[in-house]
């Protein structure tokens, strides 16, 4: 079925396009503290040595959403690492905000192209659904899902033709995210589109996906459609091994991981009760070392959130 927008719908999408404002929060520094000691009790302090691009901190970053504003706090929060998957979150927000505008639905049938059929095996192995293949006609909405609950790579990489780079970023620009650039797909740089073989890695930081989140959790990312269905795709993440195995079985946790080489990583909102909040936690780790680490940390992450709320 074809979404229909109100007249008030559109004029509400034209003005969040027009006059969206950089995300503006006020630090707690007494949040920010917190967190430094949750990064150093973990053994996440100082910096560590990813190859051929240097030596990179751990980036750790709090909103948190259970007061009159949202406050936040961070560890290295503007430290830029690559952010794996983390950034197909990004790609989601602008494909729905396209399918909003009406270019599309999620319904909308899309052939695969080859040179995007990347995954050779799948990201969650219990998730039944088969592999995508070149020529596979799927809808807009199963790649969306794909790409953020299994991290479908083939999936990603149709998105992001389908939204375009430059869309993603004009985004994020919207918002005062540069910096947090969409510049590649999932694919080897042989095979990327023209124009894009020796762009640089897609970057992000800790403050900069936490912010996004903290708008999409509170119905001010682009406009509240967009925010409720990217809180819906992201609250059916199939991988729980990172800051979701600290949590306790309470708290629902919307959120998208990402791993590859010596980057692992975990961003998503938490809500247990009373307690709210945004996590974002990018480690230059690899993934068999990092997952205790922050387990560890979405445990303690947890418990300083609930004192907050406590009083």
């Amino acid at each position: 079925m074809r979404l229909l927008l109100t007249s008030a719908a559109v004029l509400s999408l034209g003005l969040s396009a027009a006059h969206a404002q950089p995300a503006a929060f006020a630090e707690d520094p007494a949040l920010s503290a917190g967190l430094a000691d949750i990064v150093a009790e973990a053994g996440l302090a100082g910096m560590f040595d990813v190859g051929e691009d240097g030596e990179q901190p751990v980036s750790l970053v709090v909103v948190d959403l259970a007061g009159p504003a949202p406050v936040w706090g961070g560890a290295s929060p503007d430290a830029f690492l690559y952010p794996a998957s983390v950034y197909k979150m990004y790609v989601a927000a602008a494909v729905l905000s396209q399918v909003l505008d009406g270019r599309y639905d999620l319904d909308t049938p899309r052939v695969v192209a080859a040179h995007n059929a990347v995954d050779t095996a799948r990201e969650v192995l219990s998730d039944p659904r088969p592999l995508l293949a070149a020529g596979d006609t799927v809808t807009v909405g199963y790649l969306l899902d794909l790409m953020i609950t299994r991290s479908d790579n083939s999936a990603a990489n149709e998105m992001i033709d389908l939204a375009t780079r430059p869309t993603v970023d004009s985004l994020m620009h919207r918002y005062g995210w540069q910096g947090s650039e969409v510049t590649r797909k999932f694919l080897p740089r042989s095979v990327e589109d023209p124009g894009y073989a020796d762009v640089p890695s897609t970057m992000t930081s800790g403050r900069h996906a936490a912010e996004f989140l903290a708008l999409a959790a509170t119905d001010r990312l682009v406009h509240p459609w967009v925010s409720q269905r990217l809180m819906a795709l992201l609250g059916g993440q199939l991988d729980r091994g990172k800051l979701a195995a600290g949590l306790p079985r309470t708290a629902f946790f919307a959120h998208k991981t990402g791993w590859w080489s010596f980057w692992t990583h975990d961003v998503g909102v938490v809500r247990d009760g009373d307690v709210a909040y945004v996590v974002a936690l990018l480690t230059p780790l690899p993934e068999a070392e990092a997952r205790p680490r922050m387990a560890e940390v979405g445990a303690r992450v947890h418990a300083l959130m609930t004192a907050r709320a406590d009083g």
